[in-house]
Formats: C-alpha cells, structure tokens, sequence
C-alpha cells in the first residue's frame, strides 16, 4: 500500500515538474500486436507509467534526456535512449518485446487480420497464451495438447494411446467443440469437427505461438465454437538468417530429428524458411503402439513494400502409429497397466491390427494489405488434401488370445489357411466371408483399414476500417468447399487369398476382392482403392460452406464495447455407393441450413492496471454432417436442427509490473445437439468387446465455473505462474438415443431410438476442478531450471447408450490425482553467432498411477472387483508412467 502510495506521490509530482512528454506503441514480437499493461519507467526514477490497451503510452519526464525502460512479465526488457526538449514530446515509436529468451522474437506475423488472436480487439476475453519459449521447452515426445496443460479449464487426455491420440477439452466440451486455426485457416474436420493431432505431428515444430481464447473469444468468423477458440501461429517471414540442426530422445526409443533453416530478409523483400524432421518410437506407453512419421515445413515471404506482404506456406506430416483403445481395467491388472489388446506377435514381429496412418499436405496463401494508416485487408487461401484412415480387425475367430493377452496371430493364419477352397472360374482360392464356408469353421479373419480421403479448399478474408481514433470497424468473408470419401480396403489377408463382398448393392451378385494395401508412411497418398475393390461400404460427401462476419467497436481510454455477428450458409449432399443400387439413388437431396451468431461486450478500465468485462452471445450453429443422415444412409435425419449455444462471460484483470491476475467466470447452456461416440460392448458375451456407434440426438449440457491464472516475476531470474478451474458441468436433459454394430452398421435391437435417461447427469472425460502453479528460475545467464505441478479433481466417467437406458442409472466418478514435471536448460555459447540448447524433461516424476478416463459407467457393488473404488470391469485408460526426454541443439 505505502509503495502504491509513494507511486501516486510521485507520478502527481512528476506531472507538476514535467520537462517533457515521451509517447509510443508496445507491441507483442510474437503476436505483432499492441501489448497493454507494459511499464514504461524513466531508468533511475519512481516515474513511470503503463501502456493502455492499443499499448500506446504517454510519460512526462522531469529532465530533457536519459532512458527509459519498457517491462512486461515474462518478457525481455527494454531500454530506449531519448532526447526531449523542455516542453516538447518525442515520439519513441514502435517498442518490440520479445519472451525471455525467445530465439524467434524477429519472427514476423502475416496473415494476423484473419488469424484472430485476441489482441485484434480492445475489449478482453478469457484467453490465455503459450509463446515460443514453452514450445521449445516441450522436447521429445510431448505432444501438442500438452503444451496447453497450464491453461485454465483445459484438459489434454490421451484418448487413443498411441503417438498422436491426444485430444484437448475446453470448458468439459470435446475438441469438435472447439475451434481450432492454422494462420487463419479453419483445420477442424468438415464433416464431424474434430481434430485429430495424429495429422499434425510436427505443429509444435513450427509454431510460433498458440493462442486458447475459452468460451466466446475474439474470433469474428461463422465457426461458433463452444468451448473455445485455439490459434496457432507459425513461423512465416523472418528477418534475419538462422538454422539449427537437433537431435532428441527419450523413454521407448524414441528419437527424432530435425533441421531448420531460414534464409532472413534479403535486400528484395524475399525470406524462405525450411524445415524437415523424422521421429520413431516404440510408442509413449502402451505396449505396441510403436509409431514413424516425417514433418516438413516451406515457407517463402515476400514484403515489396510496407503496403504489402505474402507469405506462401507448405507443411505436411505423413505419419503411422499402433494404438491402444480404451480396455478393460480387469485386463490392465491381470496383464500390466500399459497392456493393449490390439496387438502380437506375426512370424516373430510386432503387429498391431489397430493402427492409425495419415498424410494431410496444408498450402495456405497470405497477403496483407495496408491500405493506408486507418485500413487493411488481410486474406488467406488455403488447401489441403488427405489419405489415410484406421485399420482394424475383420471377420472372427474363436482363440484369438493366448495366456498373456496377446493376438494369436499366427495362429489365425494358420486357420485361415486351412479354411476350405473356393472355386473361383476354375481356380480355388481362400477366399473369408464366403456364403459356401461352414459357420462352424468360422468365416475367416483379416485387417482391414477404414479410409477417410478428403479434398479441402477454402478462403478467409477481413477488411478492417479505423473511423476514427474511437470506432473502428471489419467485415469478411469465409468460404469453404470439402469433399471426403469413405470405404473399407483389405490390408492383410492373413494368409487368405481374397473377402466376399455381399453387401455391395452395385454388385447384388457378390465378388471377391483380391487386392490388399499397405499403409507404410506414403503407400496410402499414392495407392488407393479402386471402386471394385472396397468393401464393407463406400460413401462420399460434398459439403459447401459460405459465410460473412463483422464487427463495431467503440473505445477511449476508459471504455470499450464491440457487437459482433456472423451468418454463414452449408449445404451438405451425400453418395453412398454400397446401399443403393440405382445410380439416381445413390445421390441424396441436398441440405442447405442457415447458421448465425451474435455476440456483444463491455471493458471498464478503472484505472492504468485494473479492468472488468461482460461478454455475452448467442449460437445458432448447424449440425455436423455426420449428424444429418439417419442411420448412415442418405435418408435425413428429422430430430436434427440447429444447436442453440448461450453463453456469458465476466472478467476481472489486473496488471503490475510484475505481477499479473485474470479472474473469469462463464455460463454456457448448449441445447439440439446430435452426437454420435464409438463404444465397446460385449453382447454376445464371448469375452471379447465388439465395437459400436452410438448416436445421441436433442442432447442438452449446461455448463459453468470460474477460472484463475496469474504470473508473478519476484525477480528478474525468478517468474511463477498458476491457474484454477472449478466447474460445474451436467447434462440438463434426456435425449433420444440409437445404437449401431461398427461392422455393418446395423441397429443393434433394443437400442432404436431409445430414450437416455441422463438429466441431471455430469458431463464427463474432463476435470471439473484443475489447479496448477510452475516456477521457471534462471541459475545464471545460460542455466535455467523449471517445474509444474498440476492437479485433476471431480473428474467423471463419459455417458455409454447401456448403461442409461432405465432411470436410476449412475455416472462412476474417478479417483483425483496430480502430476508433477521438472526440466531444466542450459544454452553454450559458441562464438560466431553459434550456440547448444541442451534441455532434459521429466514428466510424471513421481510414477503417479491414476485413470485419465473411462468409457462405461458401470457402479461398482457388492461383490463386484474394485480398483480404487472403480469396477474392474469398466473399460478406460491409465495415465502414462513417468517419462523423460533430452535434446540438444545446435543453432547458427
């Protein structure tokens, strides 16, 4: 208090005294935006001041010349010369801040009028940021949604156990319910809007810095997400040359490495940027999860002039992983905790039938246009291609495990091979699935792989107006075209020669298929299935997207509001080749629905370091493809109409000179939603769990809570950060429910349309209480250390369509835990503008042994075998055991 005191003093006078008036902008190197907050402080002196939220700032200084020092928590400071005559003002101009020890502070954005990063609007929104310096931290095998885990109200779960099966909740929704950008791009899944990271193995590699506004956020385009908006922002022109070469490791054999080159800015405008980088494992813990994948990464900028910039970016990671689906606990304790049923031995080599490959090549082109001082165009173009897809079992066979839960695979090769021939126009074959083979025998049993290919276009642009020093305005335009094809395509025989197809309505006469296909890391971009060749099914989609935003906003020094509002139009038509047999049916009638949102809010400044906020806003967003047609043909679904999403926000910040705090609280009630989940049941009681699609139609989840973070900078060596989520997440209706065989997508009988009795019910697969603080101290100059320690409470089971299909049903909670992770840097310099990064992580130091979720909901009782209070015959994962990794890197 006396020290506030003494700085109220002290500025009045100084104001009295004044000599003169320094003024500037603080901008973000990362974000290249304005930085409120900042302290701007005459070296020497108590007399200082704080940049407001254009990060514009204004000091009256007593003498004529000296320096002045520009602070922000976490980043580097900076100190300016300056010059003033006795009552005159000098302009400072544009102050860059970079993080401490951020390599990438000349890293320049293109494209920031359509990427959405928070500081596109005055008034604030729940955001939290992760810069370069943390992502570089993440060495090894910590995936993407990881780097996020110290972000209020967000929950990184390894839903497939297999390098890349990460997800990120926002808020208790799942990742289709949040939006997630690529440089303005929209990267979220057309047709069902989720993310699935396995794609996009190498964004940590090349982001610049990912952005996590939760709840209504700043982003202007038609999306309407409901848990959130992430941004990720690469690297794309830079302006001075650099490059390292780094090798990593770390627990399970994994290895990865990668070179980095940029050329910097020559005398021409011109910048370009490469990046190429190959890891293997043998997967982070779950047994036969083994993965390979390659990230590559081109980049070419061009700035011919302050008015304009381009930027041309090129990045891809074909990649192939075993998984891991959630299995029973029971078999986790009998077999090992990281014991995954998908997997054996074939001919003394590992072999996983659920293995996930993929290739997704992303081209984006940026221009940004200054029109003049008040006006701006940024655009961006985009497209992307896609193969790959699942692979999975086929077919049945009795023995399929032996005494350590392993496949018998070689065991399945044998029986297939002894199956009776087939006389096939005069040659026999084996050939599974047969209507001539013996039931009693079995029908064979092979892998097969589900194939999702998809061609994807799409352009963003926003047109931003100052009016005045006090209004400013944008409009825009999105548009998108997707098309996606799906069937099944044989990848092992396992010593069969082809698979009946009978269920093919093209071909009511039934054929064999004869083909097989790898999915080695390219084999699928360039080899796919013919037609005749498919099995199981075969469908397509066309979905066409087109929609408009804009927004007002009014601010002065004390006070700003913005209204902001989004249309957008879809059409959806579907082809299903497998169903129907008449090529006029095989074409469904198109679906156009009409989407919108509004949102609107208020900042009060109350003084140079406080602000409140209220936002509040409105969804009306059409339903995922996926959800429009009935039962997986091209007849539509008539319970399906626009989700309606309401949602609140309120605010308080506060920014010191080191010390910074934003308290948030949020409302969100979410009602017509259609939802459609993979579960696995064992029906026909054979000891083995059999996969399922449940679908869930008028669902309803109101969701609430308040979220805490804060950085405190003690001293210069020492920064300390944390955050708190306590929420309050339910369904709040009962909605209608149908059940699916995964095989052939029947109605499993008993489950057509059922009511699920879930109202009241917690929403589950995300903590509704996390807390987490982390210390980074600098030992010296070139030597830092750096910790988090994290906690996960009220963390509950995820609704099955069994086990709420009668009232009274239960929702399992799971047992609490915390995490703990330490790491440490050191940077040797070279001389020559060379250096080593060397960095070693620790993840789970403590071996901590707890359940990061659960799949069914079934009670434990009398008699029944528990695990921390869990029935044992409830399906979900373990954590990952304690993990490790080390790199170093070389940088010129």
């Amino acid at each position: 208090m006396r020290k506030l005191l003494a700085l109220a003093l002290f500025l009045t006078s100084a104001t009295i005294f004044a000599q003169g008036t320094l003024t500037g902008t603080v901008i973000d190197s990362e974000m290249d935006g304005p930085l409120p907050g900042a302290t701007v402080m005459v070296v020497g002196t108590n007399n200082g001041t704080t940049t407001d939220f254009d990060g514009n700032f204004s000091l009256d200084v007593e003498s004529t010349s000296g320096k002045v020092s520009v602070t922000f928590v976490g980043y580097q400071k900076q100190t300016i010369n300056f010059d003033v005559a006795s009552g005159a003002t000098q302009d400072l101009g544009t102050i860059t801040l970079g993080p401490d020890a951020d390599a990438l502070s000349e890293v320049v954005v293109i494209g920031k009028g359509v990427i959405d990063v928070a500081i596109g609007r005055q008034t604030p929104v729940a955001v939290s940021t992760v810069r370069a310096e943390e992502i570089q931290k993440s060495a090894g095998n910590m995936e993407f949604p990881q780097l996020l885990r110290s972000v209020p109200s967000v929950y990184a779960n390894t839903q497939g156990g297999g390098y890349g099966d990460s997800e990120i909740r926002v808020r208790g929704f799942d990742q289709s319910n949040t939006a997630f950008l690529l440089n303005g791009q929209p990267i979220n899944g057309m047709e069902d809007g989720n993310m699935y990271w396995s794609n996009w193995q190498g964004v940590k590699d090349i982001a610049n810095a990912v952005q996590v506004q939760r709840g209504l956020g700043a982003s202007k385009l038609a999306i309407s997400s409901v848990g959130g908006t992430i941004n990720i922002v690469t690297q794309t022109y830079n302006n001075i040359e650099r490059g390292y070469v780094q090798q990593e490791i770390a627990n399970n054999n994994y290895t990865k490495s990668t070179a980095y080159y940029s050329t910097g800015k020559n005398d021409k405008g011109w910048s370009s940027t490469y990046m190429l980088s190959y890891w293997q494992g043998d997967g982070n813990f779950y047994k036969g999860t083994q993965g390979k994948g390659i990230t590559y990464f081109f980049s070419v900028g061009y700035k011919p002039s302050n008015e304009h910039a381009f930027n041309l970016l090129l990045t891809g990671a074909p990649q192939t992983h075993g998984q891991a689906y959630q299995g029973s606990i029971g078999d986790a304790l009998t077999y090992g905790r990281d014991y995954n049923e998908n997997w054996g031995y074939r001919d003394g080599s590992l072999y996983n039938e659920r293995t996930n490959f993929y290739h997704k090549p992303v081209l984006n082109f940026n221009w940004d246009w200054n029109i003049n001082s008040r006006t701006d165009l940024s655009t961006v173009v985009y497209a992307s291609t896609g193969s790959g897809g699942g692979t999975g079992p086929l077919g049945y066979y009795e023995n399929k495990f032996n005494s350590n839960g392993q496949i018998n695979f070689d065991q399945i090769i044998d029986h297939n091979r002894n199956l009776p021939a087939t006389d096939i126009n005069g040659t026999n074959y084996k050939v599974g699935d047969h209507p001539d083979l013996d039931e009693e025998l079995g029908n064979g049993y092979i892998t097969r792989a589900s194939m999702n290919n998809h061609y994807w276009v799409g352009a963003v642009s926003n047109f931003n107006h100052e009016i005045n020093e006090n209004l400013e305005f944008n409009i825009g335009g999105d548009y998108r075209f997707y098309h996606g094809d799906h069937y099944r395509q044989v990848v092992d025989f396992m010593g069969l020669d082809g698979w009946y197809v009978d269920n093919n309505a093209s071909i009511p006469q039934g054929q064999t298929v004869f083909a097989n296909y790898d999915v080695n890391l390219l084999d699928p971009t360039f080899n796919r299935a013919r037609a005749d060749q498919q099995i199981g099914y075969s469908n397509s989609e066309d979905i066409s997207y087109i929609g408009g935003f804009g927004q007002l906003e009014y601010k002065n020094d004390e006070f700003s509001a913005f209204v902001q509002g989004a249309l957008s139009s879809q059409s959806h038509t579907r082809y299903d080749y497998f169903v129907y047999s008449r090529p006029e049916n095989q074409e469904s009638d198109k679906i156009t629905n009409t989407g919108y949102n509004v949102k609107a809010g208020v900042n009060y400044n109350i003084n140079e370091q406080h602000n409140v906020f209220v936002n509040t806003g409105f969804y009306s967003r059409q339903p995922f493809h996926d959800n429009l047609f009935l039962n997986f043909s091209n007849d539509i679904n008539p319970l399906t109409e626009n989700e309606e999403i309401t949602g609140i926000e309120v605010g308080y910040g506060f920014q010191g000179e080191n010390f910074g705090l934003n308290l948030n609280g949020y409302y969100t009630k979410w009602g017509n939603r259609t939802d459609t989940r993979t579960s696995f049941f064992d029906f026909d009681e054979d000891g083995v769990d059999e996969e399922y699609l449940a679908n869930f139609n008028l669902l309803e989840q109101t969701h609430m809570g308040v979220e805490l973070d804060f950085l405190f900078k003690p001293t210069n060596a020492l920064t300390i950060n944390g955050m708190a989520s306590l929420g309050d997440w339910t369904y709040s209706d009962n909605p209608i429910q149908s059940l699916f065989d995964a095989e052939d997508l029947t109605v499993v009988p008993g489950f057509d349309n059922v009511e699920s009795f879930i109202d009241g019910e917690k929403v589950g697969n995300a903590p509704q209480t996390s807390l987490g603080v982390g210390v980074d101290y600098a030992i010296m100059d070139n030597l830092s250390i750096d910790g988090d320690w994290f906690y996960y409470g009220d963390l509950y089971a995820g609704i099955d369509p069994v086990s709420f299909t009668e009232e009274g049903g239960e929702v399992v909670k799971l047992p609490s835990y915390d995490l703990v992770r330490i790491g440490a840097s050191y940077n040797l310099p070279l001389g020559n503008n060379t250096s080593l990064d060397f960095r070693a992580n620790v993840d789970n130091l403590f071996n901590e042994v707890y359940l990061t979720s659960l799949a069914t909901n079934r009670p434990g009782s009398a008699g029944d075998d528990l695990y921390k209070g869990i029935n044992i015959a409830n399906r979900g994962y373990f954590g990952f055991d304690r993990q490790w990794s080390l790199s170093v890197k070389y940088n010129f």
